[in-house]
């Protein structure tokens, strides 16, 4: 009798349309079956917002497709580093974590959107806010919270700190504003001179938009035809200091004058992939440059030494919040389109915030790098050398 009453239940469910994780009750007996992935919709396309172009005649696509299983990569991505950046404001907050900290949550959709356009053997270099390409490159988020706790397991063995995290093909984490720009116009320059068909993403922020060397390298650049895609960050603010009051002319696309230039809803994954395919796509074609500015947004102020609410109110962070942020945004496109189910995303978060804490256990408890390695490694390739240690008389011996 049971059976026949759970066989009839099912069938009413397939009749009604309903979902395989229906729950039908019927005189007492309930019959519950698991939803199962043929239930989702495997591909959607979507709208993506239209971006400004300079010196293009055409620019990305305005549709973008998303396959369930890409949304629920990026989702955990994006979602790895909110949870990530948000315990280093913890662990900061309890003074493991010291010195300079500058946090990524709010921009999530500029890594995993670029990330998923470029190929691993391509390289990129950024900034001092380098958290979320640390992992997007490849390093596990213990590594990442260990050298930021100046732990022996950290990425860079614990002597880098927030600011100096590398990986294959990623080259930091820089701390001097816009440095990295040159450098990365030199490591397009290798790209080329070794014909291997990679580019170099190069990150700045607004705040380096009008560095002098930020120019130059523009300029080589397009005289040579590197394979550099330039990327501002413009997260709205240098510091304290907002873009209008910072910059004559915020059309940072714009700024490479001669070098043709995109503006993008940098907080929005899907905008981001297509528009990075588009610049990554032109640049390996031999046309040379492209500047690529990311409109996106800051949730932390500037380091963890700024509040962030002394230039900009509570409300304005809490509207970009509420109105575009981009886990959230992907959240809603992948639950409306049944790409995936609430419980689904919410095993995901459990997931992360699991892996996150572990994280954070190992790095607070890993020891910190013994004194005589603190050497170690000034050279590539050296043999053994003597250095002055912590005073003129100690001697500390470097390898390589």
């Amino acid at each position: 009798m049971q059976n026949m009453l759970t066989m009839i239940s099912n069938a009413l469910c397939r009749i009604m349309g309903r979902n395989a994780g229906a729950q039908k009750v019927s005189e007492g007996a309930r019959a519950v079956v698991s939803r199962s992935f043929t239930d989702f919709t495997p591909q959607a396309t979507f709208d993506i917002k239209k971006c400004n172009l300079h010196r293009l005649e055409e620019g990305p696509p305005l549709k973008a497709e998303l396959t369930r299983e890409q949304g629920l990569r990026y989702y955990r991505t994006m979602e790895t580093v909110r949870r990530m950046e948000l315990k280093a404001d913890q662990l900061y907050k309890q003074k493991i974590i010291r010195g300079f900290c500058h946090l990524y949550d709010g921009q999530e959709a500029c890594a995993a959107g670029i990330e998923a356009a470029i190929t691993p053997s391509d390289h990129l270099i950024t900034a001092y806010r380098s958290h979320g390409y640390t992992y997007t490159r490849g390093v596990p988020v213990k590594e990442i919270l260990a050298e930021l706790t100046g732990r022996k397991g950290g990425v860079a063995k614990g002597k880098g700190g927030s600011m100096h995290m590398y990986a294959p093909h990623f080259y930091g984490g820089n701390g001097i504003v816009g440095a990295q720009v040159p450098l990365g116009a030199g490591i397009a320059l290798a790209c080329q001179y070794q014909g291997n068909n990679q580019v170099c993403v190069t990150l700045y922020g607004d705040g380096a938009a009008n560095q002098g060397q930020l120019f130059e390298s523009f300029n080589m650049a397009a005289l040579w035809k590197l394979p550099c895609i330039f990327v501002c960050e413009n997260n709205k603010y240098g510091m304290g200091t907002s873009v209008e009051r910072a910059s004559a002319s915020t059309d940072y696309y714009k700024r490479g004058d001669f070098i043709p230039g995109i503006r993008v809803d940098g907080m929005d994954v899907l905008c981001v992939r297509e528009a990075t395919k588009f610049v990554a796509d032109y640049c390996r074609s031999g046309n040379g440059p492209i500047v690529m500015e990311l409109e996106t947004y800051r949730y932390h102020g500037h380091s963890m030494s700024d509040p962030g609410v002394s230039y900009r109110t509570r409300d304005e962070i809490q509207e970009v919040r509420s109105k575009s942020d981009p886990i959230s945004m992907l959240k809603e496109r992948m639950l409306s389109n049944n790409m995936a189910s609430a419980e689904e995303l919410k095993e995901i978060d459990v997931e992360v915030r699991k892996e996150v804490e572990d994280a954070a256990q190992f790095a607070t408890s890993d020891p910190e790098p013994p004194l005589e390695e603190l050497c170690n490694h000034i050279y590539y390739n050296n043999p053994p050398l003597e250095v002055r240690g912590t005073h003129p008389w100690a001697k500390l011996k470097s390898i390589s």
